[in-house]
């Protein structure tokens, strides 16, 4: 239970038709696991493509994180006849979606303040700065890269191998 909310925490999303490449020449991967099937769809000029995606492996390649494992399913034409099926296994690049990460949460408690006559009396405040990791949010990722400076974050190889761990563990039940 723990592994599946940490994908789905990772907020893992496949790109499209036209993404998948052939995977590189790697030792054997591991045996799918199909309870983290997804499904793959893709339009293009001349028809379209709808199947799935079952993860066997991750790794690094020029330091983006991808998946390895098997497409299957219809290659259709623009007027919506099969024209064929794919069984076939890629990598695809896997994206991890915003990320939050906590900035400040101060806790001021009461305040009372006498100040030669005024009186300035404050209950509780509770201030809570939270900053979104996403493309584009340039002060969110800023803030959110110096809050995780000497955490140790892993690279795309150290989570590739803690993903691979999941799956085994997944693949064993």
């Amino acid at each position: 239970m723990i592994a599946a909310t940490l994908l789905v925490a990772l907020g893992f999303s496949f790109t499209g038709a036209g993404a998948a490449t052939a995977a590189p020449s790697a030792p054997a991967a591991a045996a799918p696991v199909t309870a983290l099937t997804t499904p793959i769809t893709g339009t293009g000029d001349n028809g379209s493509f709808a199947g799935t995606f079952t993860p066997s492996r991750f790794s690094g390649q020029n330091g983006n994180l991808v998946a390895t494992g098997v497409l299957t399913g219809t290659v259709s034409d623009a007027s919506g006849d099969t024209v064929g099926t794919v069984t076939r296994t890629v990598a695809l690049p896997v994206t991890i979606a915003a990320v939050t990460c906590q900035v400040l949460n101060l806790v001021l408690g009461p305040l009372h303040l006498d100040l030669l006559g005024l009186v300035i009396d404050l209950n509780q405040v509770h201030l809570l700065i939270n900053a979104v990791q996403a493309p584009g949010n340039l002060l969110g990722n800023l803030l959110c890269a110096i809050t995780h400076l000497l955490d140790g974050t892993p690279t795309a190889g150290g989570l590739a191998a803690l993903l691979n761990a999941i799956l085994a563990l997944l693949g064993r039940l």
